[in-house]
């Protein structure tokens, strides 16, 4: 965590692995009074705890542009994965400390969304973004569309040798090829396993396992964490993975990383990934303040063009879009995400306890 520099405010970004954290940010939760009226008092600050999934690139591109805005707002941010957003969120239910949910899975949304906590709040852009990609209740939108592509070291392995469909990734040539980010705490990884499942045969699993029992006999390991996963790829540990294109597209550009993607010949899971306002926030007027900012129009372009996000809202003109993007043909899978919501948790379950690291056997 580090202070961000020139500013008397900071936010913390970090995954909460600890009692410690977890202390700090209920603390730091409880201490916003009267936060959904706090807008209506000039002399306060105002305070927002966000929980997002996001990458830190992302959130250190868009934080301080929200606080240049916003002045007088003091904001929080802890990194997890969206798995772990929503097991937190869920757990935090008597009493929230987080008021605003960034960056989480269709499926996890609309699971928060059943469970009741989720606000449904309408925000202004709300007839641009299409019904496919929000709730019919408001209490979820997607903020950007994230292909679940095949990951790759592009100084280890060629293009051309490189596999072009998922099916590809069981051939015995890509044994011990194959480092996977964890699974169950991964909201990417839950929806990528998931639709292999699905792509199988939703109504009888025992096909989709069976695809992942392969999968896991050419894995290599498992990383802790998306900073592990890009460190073992960088450095050749292995050479394929399974992602979403713009972390991919992020690490590369940004970071300079050796990675490249192939984008499945069948088709990719295309994930929506959302924003939600949590349910009985204590800063909610905050909330909706970052929820605006997040959807304007031009930060969506902007974002597109530095952070390789694709936008969700169609009133954005495509010849504003960057090269990139214009160009790019999203081929998606045919998928039930609502049947997907309601069995990724038996299904992961089925792997975690009966095929990870047992492929081999």
């Amino acid at each position: 965590m580090e202070m961000s520099k020139g500013k008397a405010k900071k936010w913390l970004i970090g995954t909460v692995l600890s009692i410690a954290m977890l202390t700090v940010t209920a603390c730091g939760g409880s201490t916003s009074e009267g936060g959904q009226n706090s807008g209506d008092k000039g002399s306060e600050k105002q305070k927002l705890v966000i929980y997002t999934a996001r990458d830190k690139n992302v959130v250190e591109e868009i934080i301080p542009k929200f606080e240049e805005q916003n002045p007088g707002m003091e904001v929080e941010v802890l990194t997890m994965g969206a798995q772990q957003i929503l097991e937190r969120v869920r757990g935090e239910k008597a009493n929230p400390q987080a008021d605003f949910w960034w960056g989480g899975t269709q499926s996890a949304l609309m699971t928060a969304a059943d469970e009741d906590l989720l606000e449904s709040v309408k925000p202004s852009f709300a007839d641009s973004i299409p019904a496919m990609y929000k709730d019919s209740q408001d209490r979820w939108y997607g903020e950007m569309l994230l292909p679940e592509v095949i990951m790759y070291n592009s100084t280890a392995l060629k293009k051309e040798d490189a596999p072009k469909d998922w099916d590809d990734l069981l051939d015995p040539k890509y044994k011990d090829k194959i480092i996977i980010r964890g699974v169950l705490a991964s909201g990417t990884m839950r929806t990528i396993y998931s639709s292999m499942i699905f792509r199988q045969d939703a109504s009888d699993p025992a096909k989709g396992y069976e695809w992942l029992k392969k999968l896991d006999a050419n894995t290599k390991e498992y990383a802790q964490d998306p900073t592990n996963l890009y460190l073992k790829l960088g450095r050749e540990e292995g050479t394929l993975s399974l992602w979403n294109l713009q972390d991919i597209m992020l690490q590369k550009e940004l970071q300079k990383q050796p990675f490249d993607f192939i984008y499945p010949a069948s088709g990719a899971p295309i994930l929506v990934d959302g924003v939600g306002v949590v349910k009985g926030a204590k800063n909610k007027d905050a909330a909706m303040k970052f929820y605006e900012f997040l959807f304007d129009s031009k930060l969506r372009v902007e974002l597109a063009e530095k952070l390789y996000q694709i936008p969700t809202r169609t009133d954005i003109s495509k010849d504003t879009l960057p090269a990139w993007l214009q160009g790019l043909e999203l081929k998606p899978l045919d998928i039930d995400w609502a049947v997907m919501a309601e069995k990724e948790k038996e299904w992961m379950q089925h792997w975690d306890e009966n095929i990870k690291g047992k492929g081999s056997k």
